[in-house]
């Protein structure tokens, strides 16, 4: 549509070859009801009413709503033009919303003499005298529903059929002139102005940018039928009665048509069958064109539920009015390629359902999500187990009973009686993945065997698409589960600290990782806390962290000191290979003595935030080498807290961001941990929140976040009890009289009876001067027996007749826990007993 013939300029070709010809477009938009909101001065001047006039005036009465011209009344030189009626019945069945897809046509309208206002065209073969004086003349129309919240519901463009008729063969610039058209311009075959008119499009369409509009201007060239784009997304391609034959081969027929015509002769058999290809030819390429677009719309992303819902709205409502797809129960759960061919038990999801009626007709009689079998006798299972397309041309009223006693009480034959079916299977390597069931509209032309043909193409390119997100699912669920099953599962609150833990993955492009976290619960009441990394990404990455991870808790149990735990993991990746390094952070917090132990190999290091002052520092520790670099000493520091400070550890994934400096995320991870917070999540969550925000993160996030309450010494009692039989009773009584005194009476009894047989032991299998008896209060009441003998006692299986070994079977069945480690002076064995026990 040019702006100058809008304000009337003289419409058609310019003097002179390489200039465009411009042709005025009509633009008429109807609303819901039928009546016009928009008209534009190029309608009033083809159809003689002005804006005022037209504005809320049922569309109906406006627009030529018959459809083509009958053949008798044809006698312009292009025979096949006049009977063939675009992509639907009429005008008038758009209108009034009988049907809502895209369609084009041709209308015969009989308007005044003398039209004011309008540039005078000669009268052609086009416009034919009437006996009261006026004329009628062929309109070319194109209608395309609108979709949206909005009133609109019709967008229809129409053009005088004159004006995109080539110029008489004997111009300077012939046929070609007008060779390729689309809505509102027409192109010479040497246009030198693509520029010029690309720029010109946001114009007719404003929402539209200039490289849209150049993309769109150079499809027209190629494609030679117009594309009409409506939204920043939907492309319709609209093929009107004029086709994309050889140029010069079209060309030479249409000259021998113009002459037979103006010598009254009949009309060339080649030019008449240079029509029907032209409009078969068209036809093939418009599907081409389809398929292709439809691969580049779907398979963005290797999300299974995103590429369905693509899938779906591909073929919605340009190839179809309603779309369904179904998916077999091993690809929705993301599980393995499905086994064997389907049966009639064989369940299938209703994953995505597509269409064009007002919203909500389908919801709930086909909802999304519910699976079912489907009986032998229906067209899906005979999609399903041939792997071939089924069309149904129309469904009659035996199929669609046969069809609706699937879904129990609702009835579905409203909704599919009479209507068109192309059953379409999506395959991969043989193996049908699911199906997609397409029908049309009762007024809509039915399926054909070339739509069974194009539907079949569709669905093959569709199911590698989600075969490929089928694997990825697969793939990424099993990378999760393994690493899942190797993240451990820490409580909330250890003895003397609260504890709280985030797990991020990475990006696609590293999912699975090797960042993980731990806690470990050690003799006198203290925890290990651990945070590692391994370097890389996949599964060998996950499967290495696991063997290092369960490598730290084993010599954790063995209380071993920081540092020689580092340097022991170490030689443990040694000997596994030389492939992996890892960093790791491995700290032991006293919440008696008031102090952590730290030791760090190549980590970034940890955050402690003050409860005094709120004050947070990076702590200074020695860095150390990396975990399998090999032959590198660790070293490690005691570091002196109190209850209520804060010790964040975490993976470098957490504050480096490709491009900056690692010391920008140290700071924003310091100043947001300590930032108050109502709950340890809500901390996590907070330090979380502010190093997102910079953007940019690839790795995955290993976090661990630790309030060191402490131990009260009130909580505390401990004896020195000497390597005598008799201190055996002597414990037993500071028991009962220290639990009496905690409020812990109905413990005394079970712990007066484990602490005899665990003293007793430990009398007579000591080599010093005394051993030593604590208790400490907290969650559960610890009990904890220290001696110089390095032999861990053992259960064993007493028998009858049998004078040793039911101490630790008392223990073992009394207490909630308990258990034996080695000490640096000797071993200590605890029991536990819960607090609450009453």
């Amino acid at each position: 549509m040019d702006r100058g013939t809008e304000r009337g300029t003289p419409p058609g070709r310019a003097a002179g070859n390489g200039t465009a010809a411009r042709v005025p477009l009509a633009v008429v938009v109807v609303d819901r009801g039928g009546l016009v909101s928009h008209w534009s001065s190029g309608a009033r001047r083809l159809f003689g009413a002005a804006k005022e006039q037209a504005i809320g005036r049922a569309a109906l009465d406006l627009l030529p709503v018959s459809g083509a011209l009958p053949e008798g009344d044809e006698i312009t030189p292009y025979g096949a033009y006049a009977a063939y009626d675009g992509l639907g019945h009429d005008l008038g069945s758009s209108i009034d919303g009988r049907q809502n897809y895209p369609a084009a046509g041709r209308a015969r309208l009989t308007v005044p003499a003398d039209e004011p206002g309008e540039a005078r065209i000669p009268h052609s073969r086009t416009e034919f005298p009437a006996s009261d004086g006026r004329r009628r003349k062929d309109v070319l129309w194109w209608a395309y529903p609108l979709v949206g919240p909005g009133p609109e519901r019709l967008l229809v463009l129409a053009a005088d059929a004159e004006r995109l008729r080539p110029a008489p063969a004997d111009d300077s610039g012939p046929a070609e002139a007008f060779e390729r058209i689309a809505p509102g311009f027409a192109l010479h075959t040497d246009f030198p102005g693509a520029d010029e008119l690309a720029r010109r499009l946001p114009e007719i369409l404003p929402s539209m940018s200039v490289d849209d509009g150049a993309r769109i201007v150079a499809q027209v060239l190629e494609l030679g039928y117009p594309v009409l784009e409506f939204s920043q997304s939907e492309r319709v391609p609209i093929t009107p009665d004029w086709g994309v034959a050889r140029r010069t081969e079209r060309k030479a027929r249409r000259e021998r048509a113009a002459q037979a015509a103006a010598q009254g002769l009949p009309l060339p058999e080649d030019a008449a069958e240079d029509d029907r290809d032209d409009l078969e030819y068209a036809a093939v390429r418009e599907r081409l064109e389809f398929l292709n677009e439809v691969s580049g719309r779907i398979g963005t992303s290797l999300d299974l539920a995103r590429t369905v819902i693509e899938v779906s709205r591909a073929v919605v409502p340009r190839f179809t009015d309603v779309a369904g797809t179904y998916l077999r129960e091993q690809v929705v759960a993301g599980e393995g390629f499905p086994d064997g061919v389907p049966d009639t038990t064989t369940l299938w999801h209703r994953v995505a359902l597509e269409h064009t009626d007002e919203p909500g007709r389908w919801d709930d009689v086909v909802p999304v999500g519910e699976a079912m079998p489907f009986p032998a006798h229906t067209p899906f299972f005979q999609c399903m187990t041939s792997g071939e397309p089924v069309l149904v041309p129309r469904i009659s009223g035996e199929l669609g009973h046969a069809i609706a006693a699937q879904f129990e009480k609702r009835d579905i034959r409203p909704l599919i009686t009479g209507r068109s079916m192309l059953v379409v299977p999506l395959k991969a390597r043989n193996v049908v993945l699911g199906f997609m069931v397409l029908l049309r509209h009762p007024e809509r032309p039915e399926f054909n065997d070339m739509d069974r043909v194009t539907g079949a193409e569709l669905a093959a390119r569709a199911g590698l698409v989600l075969d490929n997100a089928r694997m990825y699912t697969y793939q990424e669920s099993v990378a999760e589960t393994l690493q899942d099953s190797m993240l451990p599962h820490i409580p909330p609150r250890m003895a003397g600290c609260d504890i709280a833990t985030r797990y991020l993955p990475g990006t696609l492009l590293g999912r699975v990782g090797g960042d993980w976290f731990d806690s470990v619960k050690l003799p006198g009441a203290r925890t290990a806390l651990v945070v590692g990394d391994v370097m890389g990404h996949g599964l060998n990455s996950a499967a290495m962290m696991g063997q290092l991870r369960t490598a730290v808790q084993t010599m954790a149990a063995l209380d071993l000191p920081p540092a020689q735990l580092l340097r022991n993991l170490d030689d443990l990746a040694q000997r596994l290979g030389d492939t992996y390094l890892a960093t790791c952070l491995y700290a032991v917090y006293d919440p008696i003595a008031g102090e952590l132990h730290l030791a760090n190999a190549g980590h970034i290091p940890p955050v402690l935030v003050r409860a005094e002052d709120g004050r947070s520092e990076l702590l200074d520790l020695p860095t150390g080498a990396p975990i399998g670099v090999g032959g590198v000493p660790f070293e490690a520091v005691r570091v002196p807290v109190r209850p209520g400070d804060r010790i964040v550890m975490c993976t470098d994934g957490l504050v480096e961001v490709r491009g900056e400096d690692i010391g920008v995320g140290l700071a924003t991870l310091c100043e947001s941990a300590a930032h108050p917070a109502a709950s340890m999540d809500d901390a996590c969550d907070t330090i979380i929140r502010a190093l997102n925000l910079r953007g940019g993160r690839r790795d995955d996030v290993a976090l661990l976040m630790v309030r060191l309450t402490g131990i009260a010494p009130e909580d505390v009692a401990e004896w020195r009890l000497a390597l005598a039989p008799a201190e055996a009773g002597r414990a037993r009584t500071a028991v009962r009289e220290q639990l009496r005194a905690w409020g812990l009476d109905p413990l005394a009894d079970s712990a007066e009876l484990m602490v005899s047989e665990l003293v007793t032991n430990a009398v007579r299998h000591a080599h010093g001067r005394h051993v030593q008896l604590r208790l400490v209060r907290g969650d559960t009441l610890l009990c904890e027996v220290e001696d110089d003998d390095h032999t861990l006692p053992t259960l064993l299986n007493a028998g009858p007749d049998t004078e040793s070994g039911r101490g630790l079977r008392v223990v073992s069945t009394l207490a909630r826990e308990w258990g034996a480690s080695r000490t640096g002076a000797g071993k200590t064995v605890w029991f536990e007993l819960s607090s609450r026990r009453g």
